[in-house]
Order: structure tokens, then sequence, then C-alpha cells
């Protein structure tokens, strides 16, 4: 330190003066004991400011004048210490009273005066100006020495604890630094790691700030709760009061007492409304037992939102899942082969199934080193089927880092969370009713809307905002859309499981959704794809049961996969259906002929003509035998047997259907009217499939001039005319138009369908086609080759389509090959 001042003063050092400074001086060690002893025994409290910065020109010491060791008495119960953001030169010298530094170092003497104004016997104070390389805000909080010595009454510390620093900092802040609150409360999933971050925040504070005692106390029950008081009673040597001899009470007196000095509580697993408020007119909660101390803080961590907000008011922290990094740190750690991460793409996919939950990664890590798996064998099982994930889930494990014998405290992630589900039906029954209607369905992307009705939409605000208080669902930001915890949603059906009310939640989620699940109009385009996935997932748990609802939800899923090009699942969910509805009604009953007219029409998209032709023939002979000549229904089977004709090339046949179709539908429906278009264009397609490109034309420019008028530019109905008017312009040789308007609704396409939709590689085929006639061989193939990559993903080797674009690539090839050739 001596020299680096000699040199900033641009002298030679005196020897005799840096002897005496040295480290290892006698002299200074005599005079250091002296001021202790002082110190000590009239209460002074010392301050230290450091300084942040070294200087250039200084060496050693990271530029620094005095060393950190230096620069404090190390004095733990009377020395606070806190960092200027300055260096040697500056301290001490602020430039007016709007100087940072300036306000930091009146701040310290102001809470040193006021902590001591009621004193008779004001100690004496010593502020030191040294040095300190970084700034840990940690020694803010002054005040007088303990009246006495701190207390660490505390569970040992997890070695294993991994990461949160960001959360431990803020807490640190909260709590210490800023003192902006005195209660603060940790919420968050059952087995997310509140306790863990809490007792590693009540050892860094028994660290940093050694003079302030730390009471831990479990608040799982009563008998914890009273257990942990008694211990603090015993160290303290509490006398009781002979008028009430109550622990509780003879603790919470003496906290709040002056004598106790500094202290942090921390009430641990606060989950319990009874435990912790009592039942009115019958018992006391501990509540009633908490110190309320201007020398105190208390620390809760609870699993549910509404009790935290009550004990902590808005100074609530929510805990989250681990970030990657601390996931696979974790994991690491507990496991006892560390060679078992070195594959990082399947560590990584295990986390994500396991949510990097701290509680299922440490359940994971003991199954892993009991069974001696590797850790691709416990992703395949996690992967395997629910019922797999929910047993893995299951299995209770050794954590002594949880209270042992406490339902709060399970093991198994499947299992801790049961007591809150059971909490919540008791307290909470309307959000109990929503979660498990929720565990039937997807966990991701709930649709408020798609949620069954209470009779009073507050009843609706307040159950989904239990939900969220309990961790169990977040909301995406301000949309109406919300998300599941993957492991709650797990957790949830072994609840229901355990309750052997699996099945009721089942069915009553199939007759919701018979009940509101959209027709596959374009309109409700956007609300079905959103519903969808939910409603699949109700017919994947549903399988079993044996009840209509389901089979109409099969109808009305299958319609909507066929629209938005999704054929093969289509098929299979309308093909459920039918049989269903074939082994229970008769022939010519509307919802078996309903669901017989639905296949057959999802039939021909997939290319099995013969068996689509079938179907609706039989459906055509039944209704016409049964409806009027112009009742839609008859109409619309008979419109699409005229589409199944084409496709089977039965032209002839086809035309005379929907010429009859047309002219009924003339009579009876507006020109704007969409069936009456439907029929007009399917009759312009037929049109020009037999040659009659004239008729076609003038058929399908009047359709395509009305849908531009009543439709958006997107719909598929004003699509599909537009497209087929320009294969009729092609085929008419109108290469001009063709390709314009083929571009036109490529662009749209493009906008509206996923690149595997039937339709668009449709349009793309087309215009490959057209191209190639108007002699733009190369933009041909480039355009055909992407389409048959497509097809070749997503279609079997012989279905009709693909077979059909391969031959027209070949073709395109060999005329491709000519041109270089001649070239």
């Amino acid at each position: 330190m001596a020299l680096n001042l000699s040199r900033l003063a641009l002298q030679d050092s005196h020897k005799g003066i840096v002897k005496t400074l040295k480290v290892d001086s006698e002299v200074l060690d005599n005079i250091h004991g002296e001021f202790v002893k002082v110190a000590i025994a009239r209460g002074i409290r010392i301050h230290s400011f450091q300084e942040g910065r070294g200087m250039s020109g200084v060496r050693g010491l990271h530029g620094k004048v005095v060393s950190d060791f230096s620069s404090k008495l190390d004095l733990p119960n009377i020395e606070t210490i806190e960092g200027l953001d300055l260096d040697h030169r500056q301290m001490a010298r602020c430039k007016d009273r709007s100087d940072e530094n300036y306000r930091v170092i009146v701040r310290v003497l102001k809470q040193d005066l006021k902590r001591e104004s009621s004193s008779t016997d004001l100690p004496i104070r010593s502020v030191q100006l040294t040095h300190q390389e970084q700034r840990p805000s940690a020694s803010q909080e002054t005040g007088t020495a303990c009246a006495t010595p701190p207390y660490y009454q505390l569970p040992p510390r997890n070695r294993r604890f991994i990461g949160r620093t960001e959360k431990l900092k803020e807490l640190e802040e909260k709590l210490i630094i800023s003192s902006d609150c005195q209660k603060l409360a940790l919420v968050g999933l059952g087995g997310i790691g509140k306790s863990q971050v809490a007792l590693e925040l009540a050892y860094a504070v028994k660290e940093r700030w050694p003079d302030r005692s730390i009471l831990w106390v479990p608040a799982v029950s009563r008998e914890t709760f009273e257990q942990a008081y008694k211990e603090i009673a015993s160290h303290y040597s509490i006398v009781l009061d002979p008028k009430k001899e109550d622990t509780k009470e003879s603790v919470r007196r003496h906290l709040n007492s002056k004598s106790a000095g500094k202290w942090l509580l921390v009430v641990d697993n606060a989950d319990d409304e009874v435990v912790l408020f009592g039942k009115p007119n019958e018992s006391k909660g501990m509540t009633e037992y908490l110190p309320k101390s201007e020398s105190g803080l208390t620390l809760f961590t609870s699993r549910h939102r509404k009790i935290a907000v009550s004990l902590a008011s808005k100074d609530v922290v929510e805990i989250q899942e681990m970030n990657d990094k601390e996931a696979e740190t974790f994991l690491g750690e507990s496991l006892d082969k560390k060679i078992m991460l070195q594959d990082r793409a399947v560590t990584a996919e295990i986390l994500n199934e396991l949510t990097r939950l701290p509680l299922a990664i440490s359940q994971a890590a003991a199954y892993l080193n009991v069974t001696l798996r590797s850790l691709q064998e416990y992703l395949s099982l996690l992967k395997n089927t629910e019922q797999e994930t929910i047993s893995l889930l299951s299995h209770e494990f050794c954590d002594d880092t949880r209270y042992p014998n406490s339902e709060q405290s399970r093991n198994a992630v499947a299992a801790t969370w049961l007591v809150s589900f059971d909490h919540l039906r008791q307290s909470e029954p309307d959000a109990a009713d929503l979660l498990s209607f929720m565990s039937c369905i997807e966990h991701k992307a709930i649709p408020q809307p798609m949620l069954p009705k209470f009779e009073l939409k507050e009843r609706m605000v307040y159950a989904l905002g239990m939900l969220r208080a309990y961790a169990f669902i977040t909301q995406r930001g301000d949309d109406e859309n919300y998300d599941m915890h993957r492991l709650v949603h797990l957790g949830t059906k072994v609840w229901l499981g355990k309750h052997s009310t699996t099945d009721d939640w089942n069915t009553k989620a199939a007759v919701h959704f018979a009940e509101i699940f959209p027709p596959d109009d374009y309109s409700n385009q956007a609300t079905w794809r959103a519903y969808l996935p939910h409603a699949i997932e109700v017919l994947r748990n549903t399988k079993p049961l044996d009840i209509e609802a389901r089979y109409d939800l099969c109808l009305y899923v299958g319609r909507c996969l066929r629209v938005d090009g999704r054929i093969e699942e289509a098929v299979g969910w309308l093909s459920q259906c039918f049989v269903w509805r074939c082994g229970r009604c008769p022939e010519d009953h509307p919802s078996r002929l309903a669901s017989q007219h639905e296949l057959a029409k999802a039939y021909l998209v997939n290319g099995r003509f013969k068996e689509a032709v079938e179907l609706l023939e039989q459906v055509v002979a039944i209704r016409r035998e049964t409806l009027a000549k112009d009742h839609p229904d008859r109409l619309a089977s008979l419109n699409e047997l005229a589409i199944a004709y084409r496709t089977n090339g039965q032209i002839n046949e086809a035309i005379e259907i929907l010429k009859y179709v047309v002219a009924i539908r003339k009579k009876v429906l507006a020109e704007d009217h969409p069936g009456r278009l439907a029929s007009q264009h399917n009759l312009a397609v037929v049109y020009w499939d037999n040659g009659q490109d004239r008729e076609a034309v003038e058929l399908l420019e009047h359709v395509v001039a009305i849908r531009r008028e009543v439709l958006r530019e997107d719909h598929r109905d004003r699509v599909a005319s537009q497209y087929q008017l320009a294969v009729t312009y092609a085929s008419n040789g109108q290469m001009k138009k063709a390709i314009q308007l083929l571009e036109y609704v490529v662009a749209i396409d493009k906008k509206v369908l996923a690149e595997n939709h039937p339709d668009r590689l449709a349009s793309l085929h087309r215009l490959a086609v057209v191209y190639y006639d108007d002699g733009q061989i190369e933009k041909a193939v480039e355009l055909l080759e992407h389409v048959v990559i497509m097809k070749r993903q997503v279609l079997a080797e012989d279905h009709p389509s693909r077979l059909l674009s391969e031959r027209v690539l070949s073709k395109m090839y060999a005329k491709q090959r000519s041109k270089h050739t001649e070239e």
C-alpha cells in the first residue's frame, strides 16, 4: 500500500514507514488489536467505504492503491462494507449534493443516526474510506450490535444447489440491500425448488450479514411449526409467562423485542390455509405467532399465490423452472456416472421432457443411478406412452432435501401435487373442475372460449385466476390462450385415476366438444384450427368409451382435417364414425348417411375413387327414396357423386347429374348462393374434362366474377374457381391469361396453406405444366421437382396424384435433354 502511495506522489518511499505499514508489522497488529477492544467495549459501529476502481500506473492489486485485505478490519459483527465506484483519488470527494456517491454516504450516516437516536448512550461512529474491487451492496444495512449473539437454526445446506443466481440477487436486493419490504413470499409449482432457493438465500445471508440471526420454521403442519418454535425458545432460554404458557407466543414476543437483534425468519411450505390462518371460531392459525419487528425480515415459500399474497401482499416473487444450462449442470451433479451426459442431444431432450423441473430431474437421476439404464433408454420410456411416463414419474426416491413423512413433500413428481389438487377440490371446486377438464385436452394453447362455461362470467375469471395462482396454468401474453404445465397435466390424470373419475371427465369433455365444435366453413377456420388439437386429444382419450358424442366429434374433426389437407387423418376419424354408426343405425338414418357422405368425400381426395363411388351411389339411392327433389342433402350427395364419377373417368354420367343439379339449384337458390355456384363450378370442370372448353370458360368466368364480389381473396372456393378457369384458359390456348391467373393462385396458396397441402401442390403442378406448354422448360422442371419431393413425403408410392407428377416430370426431363442436345 505504502509503495503504491509513494509512487503516486512521485517520491521514493521511506523504508521505516513502509516497514511499519506492512501486513506482518507487529506495530500495526498491536494498533489493530487495541482498536478492536475499544470498538467492542463501546459498541462502536463501523461502515467502511471502499474504492471500486483501480488506477493506471499502479502495479499489482489490479491497479488499486489499497488491497482488499488492507481496506477492512474484518470485524463481522460490528463492521459493514460498501464499495463506491471511485478510484483512490476520488474518495471522499463529491461534486455537489446531486453526486451519487454523496447520496450513498449521507444515506448511511442518516440510517445510523436514526437507529441510534433512541439510545441514551450514543456509540462512537467510525467511517472508513478504503478500497474494494467490486461493489457487493450486501452491507448497506447498519445498526446497533445485537444484544444477543446471532443464532442460526437452519437445515443442512444443499451442496448440489445449482444456479438461480439472478433470482438470489433479486431476493437479496429486495429483502436486505434496498430494504424494499420486510415480508417476501416465494411462490411456484411443487417441486420447482422454492425451499432450496430460500435455503441458499439463508446461507448467503449468514455469510454476508453474519450479525443477523436466521430461523427456519417448516409450516408443513402445526406440529412442525411448534417444534421449530420450541427449539428457538430453548436456544434463547425464553422464560414463559406463567399466565400464558404458550411457547409460540413467548417466541413471538422475544423476536419483537430489541434484545433479539436482527433476524431473518424463513417460513417454509406455507401451503395449508388451516395451519396458517386457523378455522373461524375454532383455532388460531400459526400466522398469529409470526413476529413483526423493525429489525426482522420474514421470507415465506408457498405453492399457492393466493396464500402468498395473503402473507406478503404485493411482495411475491415467482420461481420458475431452471434454464437449460442450470438443468444440465444439476442433472450432471445428481448422476453417479457423469459420462452419461456425453450425448448432449439426448440430455437436452430429456430435460425438455421433464420441463427442467428440479424435482423431476432429481427423480430421473435417482432412477438412472439405481437401474443403471442409459439416458437413451430412459428417454424411450419417457416418450413411449402416457401411462409409461406416469409410471416413471410415480417412483418415490430418497431425497434428504425434503421433509420426511410429509404429504406436501412427497418425492415422486406425479404425487407431489396430489395434496394441492385435493386442496383445490375442497376450497375451489370451479377451478378443480376446469383443471379436470384441461387434463382431457392438449396442455398447450388452450383457448378460453373453448372451455366449459359457468353461469356467471365472474366464476370463470375467478377459477382461471385460481389455477394461475397455483401455477398450474400460465396465460399467453394478453390473449385468451393458456398453457398447462406438462407434468401437472400428467399429475392431474393420476389424481383423476386415484378418485376413479377419469372416464367421467373424458365423457364430459367429449359431450362438450360435440356441442361446441364449429362447422368446417371457411369463416370458422381460425376457430376450428385452434380447437382441433384438443378435440383430437379428447378422441384419443375416449377411444375405449362407447358414447355417441365421441363419434359425432369424429365426424366434425374429420371434416375439418379434410379441408385442412390432412387427408389420412381425416379418413381415419371419418371411418371410425361411419363404422360405429353402421353398427347402431339403420342404413337410411340421416346420421349414418351423413357420415357415409363425408367419408366418401375424403376418399375422393385420398385417391380411393372406386370406394368413394360405391359409398355415394348408396347414399344417393337412399336419399332419392326418402327426400324431395330439391332437398339440400339430396342435391349435395348428387353433386358429390358427379365429382366421384368424373375422377373415376365416368364423364358422361357426371355431366348428366350436374346438369340436373344446376337446373334445380337455379330454381331454388339465389345467384350468389354457395351451393348454386359450387354445382356450376363442378359442371364447368366436367365440361373441360370432356373437351367442351367454350362452355367451361363461359360458366367459370361467371362463377369467378360472382365469387370475386362476395368472397375474400383467399377463400378456398374463390381460389378453386380461379384455378380451374386458368386451367381452362391453358387448354384453350390462352397461355398468357392462364399463367397470370395461376401465378396469382400460387401466391395466395403460399400465404394460407401448408407447403404439403394438396391444393397448393395441385396449383404448383398445373403452373409447371403450363410453363412447359409455353416453352419455359427450366422453370417448369424446377417447379415440378419441388412438387414431386413434397408428394413423396406425404403420399403413398401408388397414389395417383404422386404417380401423375412423377410421369410428367420424366416427360419434362426428356424434353430438357433433347433441348440441350439440339443446342
